[in-house]
């Protein structure tokens, strides 16, 4: 999976000569081997470089604090996401919608790295959640729906329906 998402990442920031990644590890780790110093070993590490590489520092965040907003969320992504039980599921959602209650983006009002590689973390989840628990993660469903309509963000990853409209009026559910 995460090779398929350095290749959309690639491909979202323009860049022409494809790089080689190869994995390592039981956790199929990537790994890029540049010709011009030692491999890069990492999901967030080969992301952050193809970012620098391709010139768009705005992606890493545009100040001290939301770089560094970015950088934990693309490490959540790496240590609590990737990882993630079926029991965990809930609570990953539960406070990643609290955390989106008044934010359209990850790091603030700008699209970031973390907006790009949570929806690739996050979007395994979203398909299997039935309408009724999507409405249950409105904030989660409408930052979704936003990053997967970004223009070339999804590449590789099938569209999600989100409805617009809640089912429910009551409280009773």
């Amino acid at each position: 999976m995460a090779l398929r998402e350095l290749s959309s990442l690639e491909k979202f920031l323009g860049l022409k000569k494809p790089n080689k990644y190869s994995t390592q590890g039981d956790k199929k780790v990537p790994v890029l081997q540049s010709n011009n110093g030692p491999a890069l070993v990492g999901l967030v590490t080969i992301a952050c470089h193809l970012v620098k590489e391709a010139k768009r520092p705005e992606l890493l965040g545009d100040s001290a604090e939301s770089r560094a907003v970015v950088q934990q969320w693309l490490e959540h992504r790496v240590t609590k996401l990737d990882g993630c039980t079926k029991e965990d599921v809930k609570t990953v959602l539960k406070d990643f919608n609290l955390y989106l209650q008044d934010k359209v983006y990850l790091a603030g009002n700008q699209f970031t790295l973390a907006d790009i590689f949570m929806y690739y973390g996050i979007h395994s989840l979203i398909v299997e959640l039935a309408i009724q628990e999507k409405e249950q993660y409105m904030n989660v469903t409408r930052w979704f729906d936003h990053i997967q309509h970004y223009p070339g963000i999804r590449h590789h990853l099938p569209p999600v329906a989100v409805l617009r409209n809640r089912i429910y009026t009551g409280r009773h559910h």
